[in-house]
């Protein structure tokens, strides 16, 4: 009585908009978090001159990154659609992600030239108790990262925030291998922490073709809905006779679809229309993402009645 009550979004707006708070605060928070893990593992590498610590302190470093660039990406492609982009911004987010995978293949190459220099000049690293300590604390760290990450994208059904956790787990195992190269040092083995350096180089690599093959997924509209389903569900509309030409871009999270239905070729247009909307409210109830639809209207001329004239 008297209490003010919580506003519940209810349009796709409200949703989107919510969500999009939602996703920034994860990133700010874990942004915060991957910068400081970074910097650890960075500062003690080139105190100690272990290869495989600094190239781990890129790797971390680029979580960060792309939690910066997640942020812009975000904040440009929620702007809302104007004359000149009728269809939103969205695909802005895709390209702020092709620039985080070309950064991350500059970094491979970073990390290969140290390595190569480490062989020539018959690199030793040191392997001190101060070593182990930063790793542990910083994989720790990763472990909260990545779990938190990957609970509040499930949340949010944000595919960024999901990706990112992926990109946090191959940060851990990243330095589990550096862990491993510090205690090959200790027996003896000093240019393991280099192969270490290499071995982590490959999992940054798999990681910058991963981010690159989905951004150019959504550049090249791929697919995003299973036809099948949607087929499934606009033949359950009465007055629907067939459902064909079905096609989708965007991402799972922002749909674009058109089809084509096949109708009565008695019905009015009027009628047609009418059909026309329940599929669409259909599409939306069983695809909430799906932001936008064309529904394009056509005779069913399989069972047409031949015209006789007088």
């Amino acid at each position: 009585m008297g209490g003010r009550h919580k506003h519940t979004p209810h349009t796709f707006e409200e949703l989107r908009g919510e969500r999009v708070s939602a996703v920034r605060r994860v990133l700010v928070y874990t942004l915060v978090l991957n910068i400081a893990v970074a910097l650890a593992k960075m500062i003690y590498g080139y105190s100690s001159g272990s290869v495989g610590m600094i190239s781990d302190g890129f790797h971390s470093f680029f979580d960060g990154f792309s939690n910066i660039v997640g942020l812009v990406g975000i904040w440009v492609a929620a702007h809302p659609p104007d004359e000149k982009h009728p269809y939103g911004h969205k695909k802005y987010e895709t390209f702020f992600t092709i620039i985080i995978a070309f950064a991350i293949f500059v970094t491979c190459f970073q990390i290969l030239k140290r390595a190569y220099y480490s062989f020539s000049d018959g690199h030793r690293a040191a392997a001190g108790d101060m070593g182990f300590a930063v790793m542990l604390l910083t994989i720790s760290v990763n472990i909260f990262v990545m779990l938190y990450e990957m609970k509040k994208g499930r949340e949010l059904k944000s595919e960024f925030l999901i990706a990112d956790a992926l990109h946090t787990k191959s940060d851990i195992l990243a330095s589990l291998a550096v862990i491993a190269g510090l205690v090959f040092v200790r027996l003896g083995y000093p240019m393991a922490d280099t192969v270490a350096g290499l071995f982590i180089t490959v999992f940054i690599g798999r990681i910058g073709y991963r981010i690159l093959k989905s951004a150019s997924d959504v550049l090249v509209d791929t697919i995003c809905i299973n036809t099948n389903a949607v087929e499934a569900a606009v033949t359950g509309v009465e007055g629907v006779r067939g459902c064909h030409g079905i096609r989708t871009r965007g991402t799972e999270m922002e749909t674009y679809l058109d089809l084509h239905i096949l109708v009565d070729p008695r019905m009015s247009i009027e009628d047609g229309h009418d059909i026309a909307d329940a599929v669409e409210e259909k599409i939306k109830q069983e695809f909430p993402f799906v932001v936008d639809i064309v529904v394009h209207v056509e005779p069913d001329r399989r069972h047409r009645i031949p015209f006789r004239g007088r």
